[in-house]
């Protein structure tokens, strides 16, 4: 008899994961990434159709990108994290162009707003890092209103990102339990996280060029700057950090798509626009 098949899976402890999901994020400054990425923002608000006065959520907002795209087309935006030093980034940048946001702490699984606040809830590469999916899904289809829209940028399994993710989680396992982030990016997997709570569910591919001087430029910005590659390589001794690096390099030579004096990885994700029933 094998015990050990009969013994059942430890449920993972979220609220630890989060935690240290938050000095993730916290660490480095993902502004300096986060600001290359605005474009994805500008394409998701034409995505949901955003329309003047409209009550618009980014949520796990970041530096903003989301939460900007919205304000520039006249919409009355709250934009939200779980790591307050993020929103202030946002905040520096919505005061530079004179943009009215309100920017309140808040964590994506238990949203501090009523039923049906919002007429869009929007997230780009966000809401796929919480650890609990179904309850962040469920949150925010909560405080959409019923017709309005979710809006989604996610990467997916097989992008550039879910592979960097895959090399990292190869030098330092994730969390054992959670699913990957990526699987926002599965069709199969957003019908079942929104169920009967969508109406309507469109994925659109999409691509974002990340652009740089060489694979050593990409590995030394993201080690410096984005919180989770930033922690995986301090948490290394340096032989380890030293793979990790090659790694990560073989990785982005492999997907260059610009020839050897330049760097331009193409990144897959998905355009998700979620109709509230």
């Amino acid at each position: 008899m094998n015990i050990a098949a009969t013994v059942p899976a430890a449920t993972p402890d979220l609220s630890a994961i989060k935690a240290r999901q938050q000095g993730a994020w916290a660490s480095g400054d993902y502004a300096v990434i986060g600001t290359t990425l605005q474009l994805v923002g500008e394409r998701l608000a034409e995505s949901c159709d955003l329309r003047f006065d409209e009550r618009v959520l980014d949520v796990a907002a970041g530096n903003g990108n989301a939460t900007l795209a919205a304000a520039r087309r006249g919409c009355q935006v709250t934009s939200t994290d779980y790591v307050a030093s993020l929103l202030d980034r946002g905040a520096e940048r919505a005061r530079a162009e004179r943009l009215d946001v309100t920017f309140q702490t808040a964590d994506v699984e238990a949203l501090p707003f009523k039923d049906g606040s919002f007429d869009a809830v929007l997230s780009t590469f966000g809401v796929m890092f919480a650890p609990d999916q179904p309850q962040a899904a469920a949150e925010m289809a909560r405080v959409c209103r019923s017709g309005g829209r979710i809006g989604l940028a996610n990467w997916t399994p097989q992008g550039f990102i879910g592979q960097l993710f895959k090399v990292l989680g190869g030098h330092v396992p994730p969390p054992a339990g959670v699913q990957p982030p990526s699987r926002w990016g599965v069709k199969e997997h957003l019908h079942t996280l929104f169920g009967d709570r969508a109406a309507a569910i469109a994925l659109t591919p999409c691509t974002f060029n990340f652009r740089y001087r060489s694979a050593a430029h990409f590995v030394e910005v993201f080690r410096t700057w984005y919180g989770p590659v930033h922690k995986a390589f301090a948490s290394l001794p340096t032989e380890g950090a030293a793979a990790l690096e090659r790694d990560l390099c073989e990785l982005l030579n492999r997907l260059n798509v610009a020839g050897p004096n330049s760097l331009v990885v193409p990144s897959e994700y998905v355009e998700v626009v979620v109709t509230r029933r």
